[in-house]
């Protein structure tokens, strides 16, 4: 076995002060728990790279592999009436009993007439809408990194409503991501990780409020400063979520890469040229473990890191009465550490 490599120190962010965790790792039956999601019961809930959508003990003592989907779960949610959401990267957005009969339904699988290539995350309202992420129309999660060199800008935000009826909220996103809704439903936030920020869009009454962007695929139009929640963040941003503690947590799955900055600004047959080379020389995440959490306006209120040697690339986070649980996508294990009193 290849010695691990060592752990990368973070970058200060922000002006608060960078707290060290000590993480617990918990290994499951599979690799890539990509998020996590507490559960009624207190078990912890993540997707793997084969399909399965895996339940663990709080102690990690116990692992059960409930149902397969055929495809690649990614983000994780609970619909009000029970079941599990799972955004199959592939397959679109289930609906899965999990506690009865463990049948899958298929809320959406394409929109506007094509199949989703990249469901990635989503956010449910108290009301049952559902609002996701698609994050590239051209590249699936295997090649996951070909659409932030090609920079395609063809990521989505998506809603589900209640009916069933699917609405394109935001398009050319720059690999949208991870969605969260702020504690009173007043907006709903996309992580847009190849640009390092965290889009806002107003809602009222359930709403996107006019004059939001909604732009197209491949466009750049820029937001307002009032449709940015966050911008200029450490690294690239993966799941974000909505904390016990009422604040959006975000997973930073790695710090900024020189030269994907200079290729997503470089001309497209340059683009075109990094597609070819061998994976092993492409840009790749650095070893590190960083999640962040900022309040409603968008304060900073918490930056934590951990020992990568062991574990690294957190893309889900959770916190839940002060713990905070973390997926990642290469990982066979979740991990969690305490917040700091």
């Amino acid at each position: 076995m290849a010695p691990a490599l060592p752990s990368l120190p973070p970058e200060p962010y922000g002006g608060v002060m960078e707290t060290t965790m000590p993480l617990t790792i918990m290994p499951v039956p599979g690799a890539g728990a990509e998020d996590v999601l507490v559960g009624p019961d207190g078990r912890v809930w993540t997707g793997t790279v084969d399909g399965a959508v895996i339940a663990v003990t709080p102690d990690g003592r116990q692992s059960e592999r409930v149902v397969e989907t055929g495809g690649r779960p990614l983000g994780l949610e609970w619909l009000p009436d029970g079941r599990l959401l799972v955004c199959d990267a592939s397959r679109g957005l289930l609906a899965v009993d999990v506690d009865g009969s463990r049948a899958i339904e298929e809320l959406v699988t394409e929109v506007d007439g094509s199949p989703m290539v990249f469901t990635n995350n989503a956010a449910v309202a108290a009301d049952g809408t559902i609002w996701f992420s698609d994050s590239s129309r051209q590249w699936g999660v295997e090649v996951w990194k070909s659409d932030l060199i090609e920079h395609t800008r063809s990521g989505r935000l998506l809603r589900r409503a209640v009916d069933g009826t699917v609405t394109t909220v935001l398009d050319g996103l720059a690999f949208a991501n991870g969605v969260a809704l702020l504690p009173d439903e007043s907006a709903v936030l996309v992580a847009e990780t190849a640009l390092r920020r965290i889009r806002r869009v107003e809602l009222s009454g359930g709403l996107p409020v006019a004059g939001h962007v909604v732009g197209s695929e491949g466009s750049d139009v820029e937001p307002s400063a009032e449709q940015l929640f966050v911008a200029g963040l450490p690294g690239y941003p993966d799941n974000i979520s909505r904390g016990s503690d009422g604040l959006i947590w975000s997973a930073i799955a790695s710090p900024p890469d020189p030269v994907l900055n200079v290729l997503q600004a470089s001309p497209q047959r340059l683009r075109d040229l990094a597609l070819r080379l061998p994976e092993a020389i492409k840009p790749t995440p650095k070893r590190t473990v960083r999640v962040i959490a900022h309040d409603a306006t968008g304060t900073l209120v918490h930056d934590l890191s951990a020992d990568a040697t062991g574990w690294h690339m957190a893309t889900g986070v959770r916190e839940q009465d002060g713990r905070v649980w973390l997926g990642s996508l290469v990982e066979p294990a979740i991990a969690h550490f305490e917040l700091p009193r």
